[in-house]
């Protein structure tokens, strides 16, 4: 069984997307955190099947706007990010280096 291990930076990303859906509406951050590591969740058994974006592997959220940027070493899935899509591209590749 693969394990998942995720960055502080994608947990700051994760805390950022929490703060602007709880801010449009109460309760809407916690379903997008819980939507999220849903999907996150779901690499245990899909890690690796993504297309790569930036060197790194993509799995768009089911829910949100939002992608999930994932490397794979041996048997550890590693989040790098967890970014808003509807962000200027140049913008992404930077946060990803």
């Amino acid at each position: 069984m693969m394990k998942i291990q995720i960055s502080e930076s994608a947990y700051n990303d994760l805390d950022g997307g929490y703060s602007f859906y709880e801010s449009q509406r109460e309760g809407l951050g916690n379903y997008f955190q819980e939507s999220l590591f849903s999907d996150i969740d779901s690499l245990k058994i899909y890690a690796g099947i993504h297309s790569k974006h930036f060197g790194k592997y993509r799995l768009l959220s089911k829910r949100f706007p939002y992608a999930i940027y994932y490397t794979i070493k041996f048997d550890v899935i590693i989040i790098s990010a967890v970014l808003d899509c509807r962000k200027n591209p140049a913008w992404i590749s930077n946060k990803l280096k």
